[in-house]
C-alpha cells in the first residue's frame, strides 16, 4: 500500500477532495463550516479553500447550497411543502429556500414546485444564417435560441418543453420570424429572461463581453472572472447556455486554439466565426 507521504502534491489534493466530498454528501444538512470541514481532511482552513476550489470549481458553501437547492427541488416536485421542503434541506425558513432558488433557477420555489405552471412561452421556428432557429420567449423577453436541421422542430421543441413541463406553450412563427430578423438582421439588443445559476449568469455575461470577431479560451474567461482554475466550471457553464449567438459561447475555443463541442455542431459554430470575420 502507498504511503501518503509517497504521492504526489496532485494525488493528496485528490484524495482530500474526495474525503471532503464524502463528508459533505453525508453532513451538508448541518451546514459544516471550513474550519470543520479541513480539519477533515487535515489541512489549515486557507490551504483546504484553496484546493477544494481548484479541484470543483466552486466554494465547499456554494456546493452546500446547490446540493440543498437539488434536495429541495426534489422534494417539491414530490409534492412536499415550502415549509417542509425547506426544513428537510437544513435551512432556517421558507425564505432561504427563496434566496437560494432565485440563486441558482431565476425563479421562486413555488413555481419550481409547479414546474412551469403559470408561466407562458411562446415557441417557434424561423430561418437565420445558421440554418432553422428555435426560439422560446417568456413574457421578460428571450430565454432561448437554438438551431435544428430542417424537419426536426418538434425535436427542438422537447428541449424547451424538458424545462418547465406544467408551462404553457404557444407555437407562433410569426412573433419568432420577427425575432429572427430583429437579431440577424437589424442586430438589435434583445431582453433575455435566463435561468440559471449565479455563477452561470457570470459566465454567460463574461461570454457576452467578448467583441464579435474575437475569441477567447475557458481558461481566459475563468481568468477575467477572477479564478484562473475554474476552466473545467466554465466549460460546464457554457455548455448549459440556452440562447446561442446573443450569448456567444461559439466566441470560445480550446486551449490549444481548436474548435471544441459546441452543441449545435462544430460546423455551425465554424461558420459563425467565420460570418462574424466578415461582417462585424
Amino acid at each position: 500500500m502507498c504511503n501518503l507521504k509517497t504521492l504526489t502534491i496532485a494525488e493528496q489534493d485528490y484524495q482530500r477532495i474526495n474525503r471532503a466530498l464524502a463528508f459533505l454528501d453525508a453532513n451538508w444538512r448541518e451546514r459544516p463550516d471550513l474550519k470543520e470541514l479541513a480539519a477533515h481532511c487535515g489541512l489549515g482552513v486557507d490551504q483546504f479553500h484553496r484546493v477544494f476550489t481548484r479541484w470543483t470549481g466552486t466554494s465547499a458553501k456554494r456546493l452546500m447550497d446547490a446540493l440543498a437547492h437539488d434536495d429541495a427541488r426534489q422534494a417539491l416536485l414530490r409534492g412536499v411543502s415550502v415549509l417542509d421542503a425547506s426544513l428537510d434541506a437544513g435551512l432556517s425558513s421558507p425564505s432561504r429556500l427563496h434566496d437560494l432558488f432565485l440563486a441558482f433557477e431565476s425563479v421562486t420555489p413555488g413555481e419550481a414546485k409547479q414546474r412551469g405552471r403559470g408561466l407562458e412561452f411562446i415557441w417557434g421556428s424561423a430561418p437565420t444564417p445558421f440554418g432553422i432557429g428555435m426560439f422560446l420567449i417568456a413574457p421578460r423577453g428571450l430565454s432561448a435560441l437554438g438551431f435544428v436541421e430542417e424537419g426536426e422542430e418538434e425535436i427542438g421543441f422537447a428541449d424547451f418543453y424538458k424545462r418547465y413541463p406544467a408551462a404553457k406553450y404557444v407555437r407562433d412563427n410569426k412573433t419568432t420570424e420577427t425575432y429572427a430578423k430583429q437579431i440577424f438582421i437589424e442586430r438589435a439588443k434583445m431582453p433575455l429572461a435566463l435561468y440559471g445559476s449565479k455563477w452561470q449568469r457570470q459566465v454567460w455575461r463574461a461570454l457576452i463581453a467578448i467583441p464579435p470577431g474575437r475569441t477567447m479560451t475557458y481558461g481566459q474567461i475563468a481568468a477575467r472572472l477572477g479564478d484562473k482554475n475554474a476552466a473545467r466550471a466554465v466549460g460546464t457553464a457554457i455548455g448549459r447556455n440556452p440562447v446561442s449567438w446573443l450569448i456567444p459561447c461559439h466566441r470560445v475555443l480550446g486551449k490549444d486554439g481548436r474548435l471544441t463541442g459546441y452543441h449545435w455542431g462544430v460546423d455551425r459554430k465554424r461558420s459563425m466565426l467565420a460570418w462574424e470575420a466578415v461582417n462585424s
